[in-house]
């Protein structure tokens, strides 16, 4: 019966296929940003003016042999105005005993970074940085595998490593400056979970494997459900039909669109669309190649996705990207980046641009720009 309950809940999509024409915009190489975050952990966030990148940059020394160490480590931050086309080194915070990736989110004053170790507040109007308070609730688990903005909280949930996974979430306020602890979730854990802020709730989708023991979790625990802050409830949802790491979820508007991703040892090439006014989801037409590890925004009326791997454990990366259009449900090919292909790239989009940067060891960047008559 559960099987069939799903069977009738993933609805069958119109069958489409990629579309052959490129989708037309034009890229424009950003100018060479003056920070180098070489320390893995980089995020950034669109301002509304600027997008602000923040990471880490390792000191190092080198050795009676010659041979480099390294010595500490140093925040580092700038910011990128699309409209003039220039950078700016932004004075960074003190170092942070970070060591885990950052998340970055923009409230509409100031920009918030979390990761483990890591809680500051940038404020560009003032172009200074404040610390966010310590709480009981981060002493065990700190820093968490999605993190949201939902117009008055910052939300975390779930994260871990090294056989951990957390089940567990928390809410940050600027303007009261604490910490809350969310209601217990029905969810398993899940060190790297998907999921998309509707505007209304967060809709989260986690793995079925337990990382500690390689085993299943319990039937009794979710794989997926959506967290209303407005009463700190949890429902239960229909689960994503295929679980895979390295994937993007993205809200349109309509629909978390999920797209590709590892299955066990391979990229399907196959997305998924779910609907939460329905509980349901809907297949979506199969890319031209794995996108594993890509970069996905929103545009306002396509998902725009670049970078990332064809397949698990492969150096392959398409220099090219994709543009997905819910309304004829295909995909078509983005003109070739000016940039080397890469994983884990960061992205934001703008209003007009999806600005590409990093990734990897990378440290450059270019902005896609579509044409008005095709968005």
């Amino acid at each position: 019966m559960k099987r069939l309950a799903l069977l009738l809940m993933l609805v069958a999509a119109p069958v489409a296929t990629a579309g052959a024409t490129t989708f037309p915009g034009t890229w424009r190489p950003l100018p060479k940003a003056p920070i180098v975050p070489d320390d893995g952990g980089f995020a950034s966030a669109w301002t509304g003016r600027e997008v602000l990148v923040f990471g880490r940059h390792r000191r190092t020394a080198l050795d009676a042999r010659g041979n480099p160490y390294i010595v500490g480590r140093t925040n580092v931050a700038a910011a990128y105005d699309p409209a003039r086309k220039t950078w700016r080194r932004l004075s960074p915070p003190k170092p942070t005993p970070s060591f885990m990736d950052n998340d970055a989110v923009w409230t509409g004053k100031e920009v918030l970074v979390w990761g483990q170790g890591t809680r500051l507040a940038y404020n560009p109007r003032t172009n200074r940085w404040r610390r966010l308070p310590g709480s009981p609730l981060l002493s065990i688990h700190d820093g968490h595998g999605i993190v949201v903005w939902t117009g008055r909280d910052m939300i975390g949930w779930g994260g871990g490593c090294c056989g951990d996974a957390f089940s567990d979430g928390v809410a940050y306020n600027p303007k009261t400056n604490r910490w809350r602890a969310l209601a217990p979730t029905p969810l398993a854990g899940d060190q790297s979970p998907l999921g998309a802020w509707t505007g209304r709730e967060l809709v989260l989708f986690v793995g079925n494997l337990n990382p500690d023991t390689g085993k299943p979790w319990p039937a009794r625990l979710a794989r997926a459900a959506a967290y209303n802050p407005a009463t700190d409830t949890w429902r239960r949802i229909a689960p994503l039909p295929a679980p895979r790491g390295g994937a993007n979820a993205v809200w349109d508007g309509h629909e978390i669109l999920v797209v590709d991703g590892a299955a066990g040892r391979t990229a399907p090439r196959v997305g998924f669309a779910y609907n939460p006014a329905t509980n349901r989801w809907r297949r979506l037409p199969p890319m031209e190649s794995g996108r594993i590890g890509a970069a996905a925004v929103w545009s306002g009326s396509r998902l725009l996705l670049w970078g990332g791997t064809t397949r698990p454990g492969s150096n392959a990366v398409p220099r090219h990207g994709l543009a997905y259009d819910p309304r004829t449900n295909t995909w078509s090919p983005l003109p070739q980046a000016p940039l080397a292909g890469r994983a884990q790239p960061t992205a934001v989009w703008t209003g007009h641009s999806m600005v590409i940067w990093g990734g990897g060891t990378k440290t450059d960047g270019a902005a896609f720009t579509p044409e008005r008559r095709a968005s």
